[in-house]
């Protein structure tokens, strides 16, 4: 790409760092001891998940032929909130959660003092929290955009809560009564949960796993070591996976304080390049008496439980990875507008700008590619279990690209401890390299993939509610309905069923009508030759499945994983262009974006693959407004929405 580049905008007053479309006059320090948060029933604050009728007048303020009522799921809203109340991190003076408390807190081994107590007053707990026990979890897409929010801050503060919502899933999704009960009211009044799956000598490999919970009567007694966990001592909840029986395992529901004191200890601290200050250690049992019905769900079925409950943290664990690319990201931008060489900002070095370009595409295929799938624990969650192991897999691998990337704008800046942003980019370097190792590493999830491939390319009959899935998964303007949770719903495979990787033909179809009619000049033509590419990589993707059917755990099926990953990835972008370009309108609609990020998706594959100048223009506005407003980088900022549609229409 050559170094023109977009006269730069003059920067406006710098409000505090918000989600698109929030009002920046909306934020609230974060050193407020008092914030009501977002209301007890996000999920009543909205219209009905169905997509409000065309029919509807255009109102003031609202794009031609756009619909008033159409508004942004609540998901956006709360983001909103919390990003405002967290305040500007790039702000030296906004609390605990501004990048130079983060980096002095970091050189001490802790967390900013008044961090958690913050996460706490807003109200950050009850995202753990079904709202159906009193919490404020309705949906995991919400969970995913303020765990977002929080990772743009801090990835570890972010973690010590991941690892809590691991912990308290299986809690949720079987456990009895009490078990809800004592777990919800202990979560919303500020306690930790751990999951203690791993143990030293057996790692991912549970079925070694050497705990034992011999039952004695109506008493299990608990003996063996767990390690590493986080949350393991300051946590209260410990969901134990242990030994029942010559071949089964359960997890067991441990609360600290039913325990004799003598019966278990935590380990010592484990020492981390990244995650400073996160409570990553271990818990040992030894004779540990608690009552038997603290097996959670049926005894026996703790391998099935857990590998469910990873289905929802790996979802979940993309929000670590995309909050960090915001952060790089802008961090990245704002250094390449103000360091000048050469007599002028180094963003008109050709190399830094496509750095910079193509780090932005990056995150926005993140939004395509994890959104749908938060979406998909409350729409279709028998899919998560290819679709989680795809989005784990993919995002992080695309977020650790990103910081790299960034690190090279950076170049020496970036090495250092100061200066920079205080030098938190080493700090968000560290702590996102956990994003691909825990909950499975990148060669664990790619082999997920690769084990359901076979079963993939041969689909069976369609059921007639294939446009109705995609579009509840990738409208953003609709609500997805919210979880009552049951582990019965979560599959093991997939059966079978990829309605986003097995309908490219009818996707392609649709796009290039959409384009036809109402893209952008030349953005029709070039969808054209781009999926025509596409279609020639999935053909020979789908002939190297056929010609290798048992073939599941070679590095060859591995990178054919890789590559079916990479076209879900294209798939999830023309699905979100389809279902939200009438709405979002302006550049969105344009789509050039489109063009780009299936451009820059097909560079894994095809390296020689060239990004089309002419249609960077729009994206390089975007990314300028983002930067200078403080706004999240996000599709939204192509859109042509006004604010108000942050607003649900009770609100209003």
């Amino acid at each position: 790409m050559d170094s023109k580049v977009p006269a730069h905008p003059v920067h406006p007053v710098r409000p505090a760092h918000s989600a698109p479309g929030a009002h920046a006059e909306s934020s609230v320090h974060p050193a407020h001891p008092v914030h009501p948060g977002p209301s007890e029933n996000p999920a009543s604050e909205t219209s009905s998940s169905e997509s409000p009728a065309p029919e509807q007048p255009a109102s003031e303020g609202a794009a031609p032929g756009r619909h008033p009522r159409e508004r942004l799921a609540p998901a956006h809203r709360i983001a909103a909130d919390l990003d405002g109340y967290l305040g500007d991190p790039m702000d030296d003076e906004a609390g605990p959660f501004s990048y130079k408390a983060i980096v002095e807190a970091e050189e001490r081994d802790e967390l900013p003092p008044g961090a958690v107590d913050a996460v706490r007053a807003w109200g950050f707990p009850k995202y753990l929290v079904p709202s159906g026990l009193g919490g404020r979890l309705t949906t995991l897409e919400e969970l995913f955009f303020v765990t977002r929010g929080i990772s743009r801050r801090s990835v570890t503060v972010a973690v010590m809560y991941g690892s809590g919502l691991l912990a308290v899933n299986p809690v949720w999704l079987w456990g009895d009564a009490w078990q809800r009960r004592t777990v919800a009211d202990g979560v919303l009044r500020g306690d930790l949960a751990c999951f203690g799956v791993s143990e030293a000598d057996h790692g991912s490999d549970v079925m070694a796993s050497e705990s034992e919970a011999d039952i004695q009567g109506d008493e299990l007694v608990l003996t063996g070591v767990k390690w590493p966990v986080g949350n393991a001592t300051r946590g209260r909840f410990v969901t134990t996976y242990a030994r029942t029986g010559p071949r089964d395992f359960s997890l067991i529901l441990v609360d600290k304080r039913e325990l004799d004191p003598a019966a278990w200890s935590t380990l010592p601290p484990v020492r981390t390049v990244g995650l400073r200050g996160h409570d990553l250690s271990g818990v040992a049992f030894s004779g540990a008496r608690l009552p038997a019905e603290r097996v959670i769900g049926r005894r026996g079925s703790g391998l099935v439980q857990t590998l469910k409950t990873l289905q929802i943290t790996r979802t979940a664990i993309a929000a670590l990875s995309v909050g960090t690319m915001d952060a790089v990201v802008r961090i990245g931008m704002e250094y390449a507008r103000q360091r000048t060489l050469y007599g002028s900002d180094i963003y008109r070095i050709p190399v830094i700008r496509d750095h910079l370009v193509k780090a932005h595409l990056d995150l926005l295929i993140a939004e395509c590619v994890a959104i749908p799938v938060a979406r998909c624990l409350t729409v279709a969650p028998g899919r998560l279990s290819l679709w989680s192991s795809i989005v784990k897999y993919f995002v992080p691998v695309l977020g650790e690209e990103v910081v790299a990337s960034i690190g090279t704008v950076l170049a020496a800046r970036g090495y250092l401890r100061e200066g920079v942003a205080h030098g938190v980019f080493q700090k968000l370097q560290r702590d996102h390299a956990i994003a691909s190792i825990f909950e499975g590493t990148t060669h664990v999830n790619l082999a997920n993939v690769a084990g359901q491939l076979p079963f993939l390319i041969d689909p069976p009959a369609e059921t007639g509610r294939e446009d109705e899935l995609l579009a509840d998964l990738f409208c953003w303007t609709r609500t997805p309905p919210a979880w009552d949770p049951d582990g019965r719903l979560l599959q093991l495979t997939n059966e079978g069923r990829d309605e986003i990787g097995q309908r490219f033909e009818e996707i392609s179809e649709e796009v290039l009508a959409a384009a036809n009619a109402h893209a952008a000049p030349g953005v029709a033509a070039e969808l054209k030759d781009l999926l025509s590419a596409i279609g020639t990589l999935r053909a020979r993707i789908e002939e190297g499945i056929r010609k290798n059917e048992g073939d599941t755990s070679s590095v060859a099926a591995l990178t054919r994983a890789r590559r079916y990953c990479e076209l879900h990835a294209m798939a999830s972008c023309m699905l979100t262009w389809l279902h939200n370009r009438q709405v979002f309108g302006g550049a969105f609609e344009d789509g050039q974006w489109l063009v780009l990020c299936l451009q820059r998706l097909l560079q894994r594959a095809q390296p020689d693959t060239v990004l089309s100048e002419e249609f960077l223009p729009p994206l390089e506005d975007a990314m300028f407004r983002g930067e200078g407003e403080r706004r999240w980088f996000s599709l939204l900022s192509l859109s042509a929405l006004p604010p108000s549609l942050l607003i649900s229409p009770e609100d209003e």
